[in-house]
């Protein structure tokens, strides 16, 4: 069996894995949905190469309004790989405990909103802070994870707790334990890492599922769309008023910031 192959044939395992998940993500959507359909975001956190994942979500060609993407450079950011900026950095920074509080007070949260937290191995300190302090506050939490290597891998809190912890629902990338996936002769670590393809599909079938129930319920998402598709005027206009839809959505993340309220 050729790398190529034999990549292949685990990413097959990992579409059938995905597949019998689709009662979880229709449950994800639902939720997503709802948040939506209220007027508010669902929050999409990622740190590292979990970052993917949000953008996969929003936004981008076939994707629409109503989800918050929460990138944080200082967590995701390798293009230089070293020196200022450098990995090393960002590794560090996402087991800084209290930074997820720090980045979560910049917005008002609401309990109609929903959030969607990615990481592979669900052990580094920001991403399972971040959802305990969804869960907090009684917002449903969505873990994207990859199942085996989370039971491998040693948390980095002290309590051993990990994201699943944290989570309302857990959504598994079925990759394998250290997500690498091919082996070559010769070469005592495996390449090619499969997380990222269970994980697109993950967020794109939940996607699909959320535009269904929008649509049933009258409220169809503006989709950003390519001009080869719906025409050049037509994508112009979608791409603007989603945008738009977005600015507003997110004002409302920030009107009451700082406010003290009884709730």
């Amino acid at each position: 069996m050729t790398p190529t192959q034999e990549y292949i044939a685990h990413c097959k395992k990992i579409i059938e894995t995905i597949a019998a998940q689709e009662g979880q993500i229709q449950q994800a959507a639902k939720w997503f949905a709802n948040t939506i359909l209220a007027g508010r975001m669902v929050h999409v956190f990622g740190s590292g190469h979990s970052r993917i994942m949000v953008e996969e979500m929003w936004p981008r060609y076939g994707s629409f309004t109503g989800f918050n993407p929460i990138v944080e450079l200082s967590l995701t950011f390798h293009n230089l790989v070293v020196g200022a900026n450098g990995q090393r950095q960002a590794m560090f920074l996402e087991n800084v405990s209290g930074l997820a509080e720090r980045i979560l007070r910049n917005f008002d949260i609401s309990k109609e909103d929903s959030a969607l937290i990615i990481s592979s191995g669900g052990t580094n300190l920001v991403p399972i802070e971040m959802a305990e302090l969804f869960q907090k506050k009684k917002i449903k939490v969505v873990a994207l994870l990859t199942k085996a290597h989370s039971e491998k891998s040693v948390s980095k809190r002290s309590d051993g707790k990990k994201l699943g912890d944290f989570a309302d629902l857990i959504l598994d990338t079925g990759a394998p334990v250290g997500d690498a996936m091919v082996k070559i002769e010769g070469l005592d670590t495996p390449v090619s890492p499969g997380s990222t393809v269970g994980g697109a599909m993950l967020v794109n079938s939940i996607k699909a599922e959320v535009a269904k129930l929008l649509t049933e319920a009258g409220q169809p998402p503006k989709v950003l769309s390519s001009a080869n598709v719906v025409g050049a005027q037509r994508a112009i206009d979608l791409f603007e008023s989603a945008y738009d839809e977005h600015a507003h959505r997110l004002a409302k993340l920030y009107e009451h910031v700082g406010k003290k309220t009884d709730a």
